[in-house]
């Protein structure tokens, strides 16, 4: 959260790698295996029955992301005397939401060592050995969760990304591990916590070199998989990637009709945002299906032991203690601070359209707009209220900040956060090259497709009559972007700001 603010490897693999593919298929860039992956069955059992304790079982991964058919490494660590890993590919699979694509043999279980620190940015990381390579043959693009096993009982889970390499006429879905990284504590830290729950000693810079806290994928769990599971089932052509190759891999957004960020991606680098400004100055629609999304402006580095991986695995962000990051005495300009915070300040709004605000809040979401295509097929009404979908973080449309113009509100929800009024927006607008750009204003949107359901994430009240309006509403707009440039298929934005917020500028 943000502040509140007015091929082959090398290596030999070790014992108990050894491994078998469950139904192995073509990579899904083929149209008709992409068709034929969601027609399969799926698996039920993919969900952890039993966390324990943190030391039962953890582990990451030497990768981020990887193309079909690369190997990455596992880095595990357990009390077991053995487990097995289960990889499960998240889709909507007949209501299953995930399916079995690889499992491995029996692999011996060891106890590594402790969190080591690096003092100067009080990093936590886990110097592990090497448990198992695994190769990705037949594995389809898509989003994972790599489940451990543990012969004591215990689970947990380890995410990854099956990345598409292009994403030409399909809607990309970007996933956020920098902010999944940014909010883990295991080893004690976070880019918001030092052991004690301060921030004066926070980590400065945090690493993937460690498992995550937890079960192992909260976050995309939470802000990520509803959304993979309905455009699966919705059988758009869908590609997958993260925020950080889109950083190091712009080509993947080359032709996409849309880039959809989900529910919680706040920390990107400047080149992320420029590459997805060009994407939509080139006709690419943009999707904010979260707020405080492109918040925290970062830098990455190397700083990882992985010997199979180019990537960086170390986040950066100094946040409000940027002065002391020496790489500004030769980069004066990228302070790892607020993308709206000099030195070079550029708020996020002229990329999504909305502000950042605050946070905590919980609030109902009310319909501005009901005639706006958008909301299609739900029948609500102007007025319309449905309680709790605005929180707990919510962005809004600033009247006098670098917004796009025109822009048009099509939901303006009353809300208090930390006692001062406000509001919460979700908007639209279009650029000149034909895309359109949606923000929803709330980061419970992704949360809102599990609601009245046994999928409901973490609740906060939601029910079922809030999962259908924002089932339905997302359906409209996924469909609608994956036409192709929004402008030319659907009507232009009305400029109701001044109708909303009046002329002066809100408090």
């Amino acid at each position: 959260m943000g502040a509140a603010v007015a091929g082959c490897s090398a290596e030999r693999r070790s014992p108990g790698a050894a491994s078998r593919t469950a139904d192995a298929d073509p990579t899904a860039t083929d149209p008709t295996a992409a068709d034929a992956e969601r027609d399969r069955s799926g698996s039920p059992d993919w969900r952890i029955r039993s966390v324990g304790p943190q030391e039962a079982v953890q582990g990451f991964t030497d990768k981020v992301s990887v193309l079909p058919g690369e190997e990455f490494g596992l880095y595990v660590s357990t009390t077991a005397p053995g487990f097995r890993v289960s990889a499960y590919r998240i889709g909507w699979y007949d209501g299953h939401r995930a399916r079995l694509v690889w499992r491995s043999e029996r692999v011996r279980g060891r106890v590594q060592r402790g969190p080591r620190m690096v003092v100067a940015t009080r990093t936590a990381r886990a110097d592990w050995d090497r448990t198992l390579g695994v190769r990705t043959d037949g594995w389809p693009e898509g989003a994972y969760l790599l489940r451990l096993d543990a012969e004591n009982g215990h689970q947990r889970y380890i995410p990854l990304i099956v990345r598409s390499a292009s994403a030409k006429g399909r809607t990309l879905l970007v996933h956020a591990p920098a902010t999944w990284q940014a909010y883990n504590k295991w080893g004690g830290y976070s880019l918001y916590e030092d052991e004690n729950g301060g921030y004066g000693y926070r980590s400065l810079a945090v690493t993937f070199d460690r498992p995550y806290d937890g079960n192992g994928a909260e976050k995309f769990l939470v802000y990520e998989r509803a959304l993979v599971v309905l455009a699966e089932r919705l059988g758009i052509p869908l590609a997958y990637t993260t925020g950080m190759d889109v950083h190091r891999a712009p080509a993947v957004l080359r032709g996409a009709v849309t880039a959809v960020s989900l529910g919680h991606d706040e920390y990107w680098t400047p080149e992320q945002r420029r590459h997805f400004t060009e994407a939509r100055d080139a006709g690419t629609n943009l999707a904010f299906l979260g707020a405080n999304t492109c918040f925290r402006r970062i830098r990455l580095e190397d700083g990882g032991r992985s010997r199979t991986s180019a990537a960086p695995r170390t986040v950066v962000c100094y946040k409000t203690s940027y002065r002391d990051d020496p790489y500004l005495k030769a980069h004066p300009e990228m302070a790892t601070t607020d993308f709206r915070q000099g030195p070079g300040a550029d708020p996020e709004s002229a990329l999504t359209g909305v502000l950042y605000e605050g946070y905590p809040t919980d609030a109902p979401y009310v319909v501005h707009a009901a005639g706006h295509w958008l909301f299609e097929g739900t029948r609500v009404k102007r007025g319309d209220a449905f309680d709790h979908l605005v929180g707990v973080e919510y962005d809004r449309v600033t009247p006098g900040t670098s917004a796009p113009e025109p822009i048009e509100i099509v939901a303006h929800s009353p809300l208090v956060c930390d006692g001062r009024r406000s509001h919460a927006d979700s908007a639209y607008y279009t650029v000149p090259g034909g895309a359109g750009v949606f923000a929803s204003g709330t980061m419970r949107w992704v949360e809102g497709l599990m609601a009245g359901t046994r999928e409901n994430g973490r609740n906060h009240g939601l029910d079922a009559r809030t999962g259908a309006f924002v089932t339905r509403t997302t359906e409209n707009l996924l469909r609608a972007f994956a036409a192709g440039p929004a402008a030319r298929t659907r009507p232009a934005p009305r400029d109701n700001v001044r109708e909303v917020y009046g002329k002066a500028r809100p408090a």
